[in-house]
């Protein structure tokens, strides 16, 4: 009896898909472009997919696909509703991202608040800094507010890293999170205005739905404190870069990080030129570990329900 085919597309390390390979056959193609998946696709059971947009055009390619499982937690560039209707499961991987994008957002939090950008960059142009000037010093962040927007997992991670720093944390979801976690992570649940407008340092870990998109725009940042910091580790949508943009020039808002943008990898000229914003490629799951991980956690995705005929991690 031959194998079930499976194509994995896209720079997914292959030390995660020995399993994968026993049951299955695997043909995987890093470099494959979507005209290639849009030809080829008709030939296989699954797919194992990174960063290329899976809409309409591509999963009506996919004629014998049952699965589709995402290369990280993201699916915003699956149309899973239309998925759905086709008959075709998706799947994401939330667990492996929860530390490493939680770290990411701790690094940019500290490198924001305590202003490494801004040190960095003068002295590479040769000067020494003045940090005894008020104007030049950073923040501390213990006894500062921090807020969450989205208490998933990586925001749950997020918060344990600000109580590790004695900071308070505030947060406000879809719904409030089981009493427990909020004992837990000493977590107050507030609505969405009382957030902007009481942290310190705010932190996004939502994803991007039509009700979330460009939900932090001028209106909001007039909102925040002129001390906070906002951090985006989650999806770039969430946040209206040109009132962002403006927000930062004008110090309407203290600084930023920036992991994700809206159109990767296009990043917006007026951000690449304050002093006040440090920006990195969307490398929140950028480690070796974290990448083995993730492509362990999809290899089950697939072989959980195309072997066991179990579905875990589904999204649609």
């Amino acid at each position: 009896m031959s194998k079930l085919k499976i194509l994995v597309a896209g720079l997914v390390p292959d030390e995660g898909l020995v399993e994968l390979k026993r049951d299955f056959a695997v043909d995987h193609q890093p470099d494959a472009s979507r005209a290639w998946i849009l030809k080829h696709l008709g030939e296989y059971d699954g797919l194992l997919l990174a960063s290329t947009r899976a809409y309409r055009e591509l999963i009506d390619a996919g004629k014998k696909l049952k699965i589709i499982t995402t290369f990280g937690v993201g699916y915003d560039h699956v149309d899973v509703d239309y998925a759905r209707e086709c008959g075709i499961v998706v799947t994401n991987c939330p667990i492996s991202v929860r530390i490493p994008t939680a770290e990411m957002a701790l690094t940019l939090m500290l490198a924001t608040v305590r202003r490494l950008h801004f040190y960095d960059h003068a002295m590479r142009q040769g000067e020494w800094v003045n940090v005894s000037q008020p104007v030049n010093m950073g923040t501390s962040m213990q006894g500062k507010t921090l807020g969450v927007y989205g208490m998933g997992r990586i925001g749950a991670a997020v918060a344990r890293f600000g109580r590790m720093l004695g900071m308070r944390v505030i947060y406000h979801n879809r719904h409030r999170v089981d009493p427990q976690l909020e004992q837990e992570l000493a977590a107050r649940y507030v609505d969405f205005t009382t957030l902007v407008k009481t942290a310190d340092v705010l932190t996004l870990h939502a994803p991007a739905l039509p009700s979330t998109r460009g939900v932090f725009n001028a209106a909001v940042f007039a909102q925040m404190k002129d001390t906070a910091y906002l951090i985006n580790t989650a999806r770039g949508a969430l946040v209206n870069q040109d009132d962002l943009a403006v927000a930062l020039r004008d110090r309407q808002i203290a600084g930023a990080g920036l992991d994700v943008f809206v159109d990767e990898p296009a990043i917006p000229m007026a951000l690449t030129k304050l002093d006040n914003v440090v920006l990195s490629p969307h490398a929140g799951t950028g480690t070796r570990e974290a990448r083995l991980a993730i492509a362990r956690e999809a290899a089950d995705n697939l072989i959980s329900y195309l072997r066991d005929g179990q579905v875990v991690n589904r999204v649609n």
